[in-house]
């Protein structure tokens, strides 16, 4: 079973976010960059399947030279090799595109992803790498076993799970629950010394056209101060409510 593992390269959620040209442009000074943290729940599936089932795993990226450390962790955390797509990741359509090829020339078989980045959320990749490949597709997956040809998957739905059946080639996105928590790894001395010598091979982008831009970005507004009203205040209570919070 041949394995591509999709990795976003994503800043980690303690990093804090600023942006530059007149708030058109994301400045990643001082941001810390990790694997996408559902990304990372695909990875770890994939790793038991290379130590219990003999399965190779490769990672593949898109994006820039400096989405390569990322890359060398997952090498770290066990991963045979790495590809980087020379490109920039800004549209989810042309990502989809490079990576059906990267599928579609080593000849995977299982696709796992994350079923969204965390840093824009748009959740549409693997549905259209999916449909790229012809390949059948399950979302949102928490349970993943594989027997010989057959994958088991289960993922979740409105109150509740569902279990599927499906044949080979496939493309899977996960999410929590794919793995518990406690599984994830953590590189050791030994894995990231190995990542040094496994090989990163930076592949040419195919060109996939760029349907969209991002024209502006704009913060959360600030939360209002939290107003303390005394427990027997019951009339100032319903005031603000009705008159600033416009709930009742």
């Amino acid at each position: 079973m041949k394995i591509l593992v999709c990795i976003s390269h994503v800043p980690d959620t303690t990093s804090k976010i600023n942006f530059t040209e007149n708030d058109t442009k994301f400045d990643s000074n001082g941001v810390q960059f990790v694997i996408n943290p559902y990304d990372e729940f695909a990875l770890t599936r994939a790793m038991w399947f290379k130590e219990k089932q003999g399965a190779s795993v490769t990672v593949v990226n898109v994006g820039n030279a400096s989405t390569e450390a990322t890359l060398r962790k997952a090498l770290a955390i066990g991963a045979d090799d790495a590809i980087r797509v020379n490109a920039e990741a800004t549209d989810g359509l042309a990502v989809a595109k490079e990576l059906a090829e990267i599928v579609k020339n080593g000849s995977f078989n299982l696709v796992l992803t994350g079923k969204e980045s965390i840093d824009y959320n748009g959740g549409m990749v693997p549905g259209m790498l999916a449909t790229l490949l012809d390949y059948n597709f399950v979302n949102a997956c928490i349970g993943l076993e594989i027997e010989g040809e057959t994958a088991t998957v289960s993922r979740e739905i409105d109150g509740g799970k569902e279990v599927l059946a499906s044949s080979l080639p496939l493309v899977v996105a996960g999410q929590k629950g794919l793995v518990e928590e406690k599984d994830l790894r953590i590189p050791n001395m030994r894995g990231i010394m190995m990542a040094r010598k496994k090989p990163l091979t930076v592949a040419e982008p195919i060109g996939a056209a760029v349907s969209t831009e991002t024209t502006s970005f704009e913060k959360p507004a600030a939360k209002s101060a939290c107003k303390i009203v005394d427990a027997d205040n019951v009339d100032e209570l319903v005031n603000l409510l009705h008159n600033e919070a416009k709930v009742i």
